[in-house]
Parts: C-alpha cells; sequence; structure tokens
C-alpha cells in the first residue's frame, strides 16, 4: 500500500470516528447516500419533497433542523451535474458536542463506491456502509499440516484468525505384534489419505466462503506431509489453483500458523504485516547501537525540521492533537500537544489570561505533512500488529529511522 493511501484511508478513518461522536435531539441527523450513477436531479426531486413532507412534523425544533438540514443539502448538490466517481455521502443537521449545538454539513467522498441511496434521519448519522469499506477485504489462506494434526486459518490484514483444528489416528511408524509390515504400511497409507482428504474438506469448508476476496494460499508442514498434501489434490479445484508457496514449519498447531506467516515472508513482500515487522526491525537494529533511529515526538520534531528523518513511523491509534493558540492582548502565540478533545486553553505568561484558539489538527497528519515537505517518507503502523504494538507501547507512537544524526 502506498503512503498516500494509508494517509487516505488513515484521514476517512478519523472522519468517521469524529461523525460517530455528534449526536442529535431527536432524528433530526440526515445521512444521504449517493452512489456514482445515481441522477443528481432525481435526489433534488425527491429531496424537495422531503422538504415539503418535514413541515409537517410536529416538534418544532425537530421540524427546524431537518428543514435547514435538507435545505443545507439541496444548496450542495447544486454544485454537481453528476456524483464523483466513488458517488458521495452527504451529512447535515444539528449536533450536539461537548455540550455545545452547532449545525455542520458535509459531503464525504468514499475509497470505495457508495453502495447504496439511501436518505436517513436519526439521532446519530448512518455510518455502517462506510464502516465496512474500512474492513480488509484481501485474505490469505493458511494451511499447516503433518499426519498427527492439521491448522486451518486466515491472515487477515495483519491479523491471524484459527478457522479449524483436526487430528488425526494414523498409527505411528512402528507396527503392532502380529501384523506383517507390507499390511501395516498398507493401513497407514490408506489412513493418511484418509486424513488428508478430511483436512482437504474441512479446509475447503473453512476458505470457500471467503474466496472472493482469498489472493492466494499458504502451505505449512514437515516434508513430506504439505508436499503429499498439495500433490494430492484434496482441495476444492477452486482453492487448490489459489496455492502460492509450501514452506517447512515445526509446528501444526495454531502458533504453526504464525509461524508459516514468518516462513513466507518473501510470498507476502506487499502485505502490510511483512512491511511493518521490516520497518520496526530497522529501526530496533538502529536503536540497539544508538545509530540512526530515534522516538518520542519532541525529538523527532527536531529531526524533521533539520530534514534528518529518512522514514517517520507513526501510530494509526495515536489520538492526540496538535493545538495552536493565541493571546488576545499581545497576540502571543503558542503550539501544544493535548490528548484528543481536550479544550482547556493555556494561560499567557505576560498578561495571565486565556489564550485563544486558532487551529487544531490531528497530530499523525499534522506530523506526517511535515515530513511530506522534508521529503521523508510516512510509514502508518495498526496496533493489531506486534510490530505496531511495540512502536505505540514501548516508543509513545512517534519514532523514526534517520538520513543522519546532527551533531548536538
Amino acid at each position: 500500500m502506498s503512503k498516500t493511501m494509508s494517509k487516505a484511508k488513515y484521514e476517512f478513518r478519523r472522519k468517521l470516528e469524529e461523525l460517530e461522536r455528534y449526536k442529535g435531539r431527536g432524528t433530526e441527523l440526515i445521512t444521504l447516500y449517493i452512489p456514482p450513477d445515481k441522477n443528481i436531479a432525481d435526489i433534488s426531486n425527491q429531496l424537495r419533497s422531503e422538504l415539503s413532507q418535514a413541515s409537517n412534523i410536529k416538534s418544532k425544533q425537530t421540524r427546524t433542523n431537518v428543514m435547514a438540514g435538507l435545505e443545507a443539502i439541496l444548496q450542495r448538490l447544486k454544485y454537481y451535474k453528476k456524483p464523483p466517481e466513488h458517488g458521495m455521502v452527504i451529512i447535515s443537521g444539528v449536533v450536539d458536542f461537548n455540550g455545545k449545538q452547532k449545525h455542520i454539513t458535509e459531503i464525504i467522498e468514499p475509497p470505495e463506491p457508495v453502495p447504496l441511496y439511501k436518505y436517513h434521519c436519526d439521532s446519530t448519522f448512518y455510518l455502517e456502509p462506510l464502516k465496512e469499506m474500512l474492513v480488509e477485504k484481501k485474505v490469505y489462506g493458511l494451511i499447516v499440516i503433518d499426519r498427527r494434526e492439521a491448522t486451518i486459518g486466515l491472515l487477515r490484514g495483519k491479523r491471524v484468525e484459527v478457522l479449524s483444528y483436526t487430528s488425526s489416528m494414523v498409527p505411528g511408524k512402528h507396527r503392532q505384534g502380529g501384523q506383517s509390515s507390507v499390511r501395516f504400511e498398507r493401513l497407514r497409507q490408506i489412513a493418511i489419505h484418509e486424513f488428508y482428504k478430511k483436512v482437504g474438506e474441512k479446509a475447503s469448508e473453512a476458505l470457500l466462503p471467503h474466496k472472493e476476496n482469498l489472493v492466494g494460499i499458504l502451505i505449512g508442514g514437515p516434508s513430506p506431509t504439505k508436499e503429499e498434501f498439495y500433490e494430492g489434490e484434496y482441495l476444492h479445484h477452486e482453492l487448490q489453483k489459489k496455492i502460492i508457496g509450501l514452506f517447512d514449519v515445526s509446528y501444526t498447531d495454531e502458533s504453526g500458523l504464525y509461524e508459516l506467516v514468518e516462513k513466507a515472508q518473501d510470498a507476502l513482500q506487499e502485505l502490510d504485516l511483512m512491511r511493518e515487522k521490516r520497518l520496526m526491525n530497522r529501526f530496533l537494529k538502529e536503536i540497539a547501537k544508538d545509530g540512526l533511529a530515534a522516538y518520542g515526538e519532541e525529538e523527532i520534531r527536531k529531526y524533521l525540521s533539520l530534514g534528518a528523518v529518512d522514514t517517520l513511523l507513526l501510530s494509526e491509534d495515536l489520538r492526540y492533537e496538535r493545538v495552536k493558540y493565541r493571546c488576545p492582548i499581545c497576540n502571543k502565540e503558542v503550539e501544544i500537544t493535548v490528548r484528543e478533545g481536550v479544550e482547556k486553553p493555556p494561560v499567557c505568561e505576560k498578561d495571565g489570561v486565556a489564550m485563544e484558539e486558532v487551529e487544531r489538527r490531528d497530530i499523525i497528519l499534522e506530523l506526517s505533512d511535515l515530513a511530506e515537505k522534508m521529503g521523508s517518507n510516512v510509514e502508518f503502523l495498526s496496533t493489531e500488529s506486534e510490530e505496531g504494538s511495540m512502536l505505540f507501547n514501548a516508543f509513545g507512537g512517534i519514532a523514526a529511522i534517520l538520513r543522519f544524526k546532527p551533531k548536538d
């Protein structure tokens, strides 16, 4: 995923989080979903009809707010001859936020096509179809198998999910007394075949429902088990053709799935999980030798301003804002970082009055803009992966791999 797409996805996610916090006093918050192929003139006519009906709402406040919201949407639609490439979602209404009321009207152009036409009024904005766009849809099937057991799972984004586990009744290599070695081996091979068949059925049952988003299947286990399972074509034919690699792994329980993902790094080079592992490994190596690495907001800001940052590492789960304040008397300005939503302004040291807020920005977007201006790479890491969680918990969610370390 390119850094531009990562940033766009992050901004989209933050916008949905913001909208989710808004509440209306009644069923007066309007959400309008417009697919890319919908006719704007038809929508305007339908909204005028809704406006006419809204005049009959009994509650004066709800009636006033719904009509104001509809009129605001109709005004915005005048600027469109047709919907954008992916369609759009328009939200409008009077919202309560932090004890204050304000009217908002916003147009959201989502990263995927709007799937439905819908006009919705409620005390909250209707965001479910937009949230669905944030769900990682591409998945990899994982199978680890030996002659004793097998575990089937999915790699979805950065998460490994266990779908099924089964154990075998295959006897060990040493025969019971009274049996000929030929007969024992034949019975053993039949048992192995039946077990592979059972695993194939369980894997097909678990993975076929995901076939639309299934990028590929990885098989792990000792030799010759994994090769026998692959060459015997025990999987459903649609899944068999999606196998992208066989890998030696030591375990065939749940831990084997994680080992398989590790061993399959080359096959999964483009997957975010591997990208995050490589980035954090590079960062940790530099930290260990007190080399080209830094962390913490103050340090990173200093290195960014000097153009010393090669790659900025940011945790998607940071929830801080960079706020600029100005003294209303002497006009002195200060910038401070606060936890998201904190409203208490600082006091001007000179005049002893509360400073006024001038600007408030999400710290991740603010830092990533600074980095891009200095030609630095920006990487977003999620806490869903072990490496992303380490960045957030051990290094405060802000770190960097440096081009050079300026002398103090």
